[in-house]
């Protein structure tokens, strides 16, 4: 008898044990929501292509993890706060989507994070650029994984400046993402003895820009500086050159936040020679053109930055959640506060305690039509700006997570 009770609570034990050693998914998969902007202003570094990015990662981990399905779905959020909010509820309260990713734009990206704080889930802000999100709006959930607003005016400065370029105009989208990066490339340019001259605001998805660039030709300023991305950027550069501002030769123009699909749209008679700061160039060796060629395959263009930024990180969260064997919120943000990353996107790459992924940064130069050999051929790489020199000391961080 005191045999057979010990071998069934071995028996037991065993189960037990195996039990506790079993992957904890929640609802038995995985679910991954890209909240995109799918025919705005931003539809070319977001959109369809954001969703395939997702899925090239999903599929590229295999389909599952912890031997359970990976599933996506996608929205579109119009660029407006309160319906990135109401698709942000949905998914995480009803339809049990664990992280959320992509919702370009500042201002949407802030909303979700809020609601991703009060839920305890989640999100990989692979589109938003405003130092905000890592800085002063911090949470515990949130993977800030692009450059920000100040590494991108921190790179561009320091090559600009070190050409001479000393004088400063902005021209800015007037809303979070514009007026951090207008206010970030006016510290640093300041700090460095430089001076910005003026600056001027247009509303987003503007289609006028002839006051804003009259302003910057008069105002004699050596750079002008575009503080805008997507369309705008591209509409902008566009009413540069009909106004011929840098045909001088006494002005230069530089974009803050240029995407490949900018140049793509704009030109490169129009482009040549502007200098500009990126995370990602799909030309840059052979694990960027495996996947650019890839994606290519898919969409009939190249990948932007945030393409990329995107299928990066999350392929390092199914990593996580493969590593921990669940898909808890903490336990899988544990797991990526102390990896590293080094792949097609992020170059020496790690999380800090504010949630910025911190990583190198690339200058590269638009070439002229001459020096381009092949449809897309549009930078020359010409330095590297280290992840601790590009990014906000963590000790000037105003972030709560930060340890003091």
């Amino acid at each position: 008898m005191a045999r057979a009770l010990s071998a069934a609570v071995l028996f037991f034990g065993l189960i037990a044990s195996g039990s506790a050693q079993q992957p904890k998914l929640s609802d038995d998969m995985v679910k991954i929501g890209v909240l995109s902007e799918m025919s705005g202003v931003y539809a070319d570094i977001s959109g369809v292509g954001m969703v395939e990015a997702v899925k090239m990662a999903a599929e590229d981990f295999g389909g599952s993890v912890l031997g359970r399905p990976i599933e996506i779905v996608s929205a579109d959020h119009q660029s407006k706060p309160d319906i990135a909010s109401s698709i942000a509820r949905r998914w995480w309260d009803v339809e049990k989507v664990d992280v959320i990713t992509d919702i370009v734009g500042s201002a949407n990206t802030l909303a979700v994070m809020a609601i991703g704080a009060e839920r305890q889930r989640i999100v990989l802000a692979t589109n938003a650029a405003s130092a905000e999100v890592a800085n002063s709006r911090c949470t515990p959930y949130v993977v800030q994984y692009r450059s920000d607003t100040y590494a991108i005016a921190s790179s561009t400065a320091r090559g600009i400046l070190a050409q001479g370029g000393d004088s400063w105009f902005i021209i800015g989208a007037d809303y979070t993402f514009g007026r951090t990066l207008a206010k970030d490339i006016s510290d640093i340019v300041t700090s460095s003895g430089g001076k910005v001259v003026g600056s001027t605001f247009h509303p987003l998805g503007t289609t006028d820009y002839s006051s804003y660039i009259l302003a910057a030709q008069n105002s004699g300023a050596k750079v002008i500086a575009f503080a805008n991305a997507g369309t705008d950027f591209i509409n902008s550069m566009k009413a540069a050159q009909e106004f011929g501002l840098g045909v001088s030769g006494k002005q230069r123009i530089t974009g803050l936040l240029v995407f490949v699909s900018d140049v793509n749209a704009v030109g490169l008679e129009n482009m040549k020679g502007l200098v500009l700061a990126a995370d990602f160039y799909w030309d840059m060796d052979e694990k960027s053109r495996s996947f650019s060629e890839r994606y290519f395959k898919r969409l009939g263009k190249m990948p932007t930055l945030t393409h990329a930024g995107t299928y990066s990180a999350v392929t390092n969260y199914l990593k996580a959640v493969q590593a921990t064997g669940t898909d808890d919120a903490d336990a899988v943000m544990k797991h990526l506060r102390a990896s590293t990353f080094d792949d097609l996107f992020a170059r020496n790459g790690r999380l800090r305690p504010d949630g910025l992924m911190v990583h190198d940064i690339f200058l590269f130069q638009v070439k002229s039509p001459e020096e381009s050999k092949r449809p897309w051929d549009f930078y020359k790489h010409i330095g590297t700006v280290p992840a601790d020199e590009a990014y906000r000391p963590l000790s000037a961080s105003t972030c709560k997570l930060v340890p003091r």
